[in-house]
């Protein structure tokens, strides 16, 4: 086994003898190739260089092209827009209630009709009518029957016919008759009775079995009709019909968290329907208490006069809402606000040394075409609001 290989080398190589270098002497070796350059870095190790954003300088012809504003404090309106839907003015609008059950005998009004206070809707044929007559002429007969009696113990009181203590029951029964009489006529007033055929009960005169009437209980619109020839009605309980006024409506609109500060109670509102140009006038009139768990909006309602019911329950509608309370900020105009690579905004600012930097601000609200400056400015600066982007162009160069 004298022929092994070195380091991958025939055996024959082994007889030339190298010197040893100590292990030191290798570690200074790499030191100085590291500091001399040596090394196989490539120049993507180095760190790159930061970039600033020189000052531009303009010529004095060059400054006559472009405008300066002077930014200063300035009071506006806070407009806040948003979405809502149509809904009835509940406090001019009705669910009508069968005030007395039986089938339905006839349907006296359609959808979309226009009824007075009173007017008939449906007219029912109902056996709670020969009930309340029949409970009315008892009562009455019994009623005028105890009067008598009552006023005949009264006379004989007076000449020791009867005792006080029977003479006071007496008036006692008459007041209760009296008392019943009047209950029973109320059920008839209550079930929209005739008042002639009441009168003729009063007369003791026959009448014949009357129809009940289903009767608007406020002037509108019928814009629900919930019931069908035949169907039995239970008094109390069945709706029947809806009736709305529909002059002024509401609409519910939603605001969220940035905008609850800016709308109060009374502040003017604008609705859009965007149907041509159907714009309409309202009033905030309500703001929740509430908010809603699923989209995290408090309800905002708007009240609207509503001349030719052009608008409709359920209308998607935009809302615009402008305070009626000032607010202060630093106004500058929309052509002052440039954006760069990362697309934040900034303006050009003149310096005291004549040039103009760049200066990044924060936005904040927009009134028209201008926008209140949060963060960046002070009054009292002086800002480019027109040339701003042959400026920008220039600073590229």
């Amino acid at each position: 086994m004298k022929n092994k290989l070195f380091y991958g080398q025939p055996a024959a190589v082994n007889r030339f003898k190298f010197p040893r270098v100590p292990a030191l002497n290798f570690m200074a070796m790499a030191m100085m190739l590291a500091f001399t350059g040596c090394s196989p870095k490539t120049d993507s190790d180095a760190p790159s260089p930061s970039i600033t954003v020189s000052n531009v300088t303009l010529t004095a012809v060059q400054r006559e092209k472009i405008q300066l504003y002077t930014v200063k404090p300035s009071n506006f309106h806070r407009t806040t827009e948003t979405t809502g839907a149509v809904d009835f003015d509940n406090d001019q609008a009705t669910s009508v209630l069968a005030p007395f059950g039986g089938p339905v005998s006839r349907l006296l009004v359609s959808t979309g009709q226009k009824v007075k206070v009173g007017d008939p809707l449906a007219e029912v044929d109902s056996p709670d009518f020969a009930a309340a007559i029949s409970a009315y002429r008892k009562a009455l007969a019994t009623a005028q029957t105890l009067r008598r009696v009552a006023d005949m113990d009264k006379d004989l009181i007076q000449h020791n016919g009867v005792a006080q203590r029977e003479e006071e029951q007496s008036q006692t029964d008459a007041a209760n008759a009296e008392a019943d009489r009047d209950a029973a006529l109320q059920a008839l007033v209550a079930l929209n009775l005739d008042p002639q055929t009441i009168k003729d009960l009063e007369a003791g005169r026959p009448v014949s079995r009357p129809s009940g009437m289903i009767n608007s209980p406020i002037a509108g619109t019928v814009v629900e009709k919930l019931i069908t020839p035949g169907e039995l009605l239970t008094a109390g309980t069945t709706p029947c019909f809806t009736v709305a006024d529909l002059s002024r409506v509401w609409v519910m609109a939603q605001l969220f968290d940035s905008d609850l500060a800016s709308v109060s109670v009374g502040d003017p509102a604008e609705v859009e329907t965007g149907i041509a140009s159907n714009n309409f006038s309202g009033t905030v009139d309500n703001i929740s208490a509430l908010v809603d768990p699923n989209t995290r909006s408090v309800m905002v309602r708007v009240v609207v006069e509503n001349p030719g019911d052009f608008l409709k329950k359920q209308m998607y509608v935009r809302v615009r809402i402008q305070a009626r309370q000032e607010s202060t900020g630093l106004l500058v105009p929309v052509s002052a606000i440039l954006r760069d690579d990362e697309n934040l905004p900034f303006v050009y600012v003149a310096q005291p040394d004549g040039s103009f930097a760049r200066r990044h601000i924060t936005l904040g609200y927009r009134a028209g075409d201008q926008y209140d400056i949060a963060d960046g400015l002070q009054p009292g600066d002086q800002i480019v609001v027109d040339g701003a982007i042959f400026i920008q162009f220039m600073q590229n160069q």
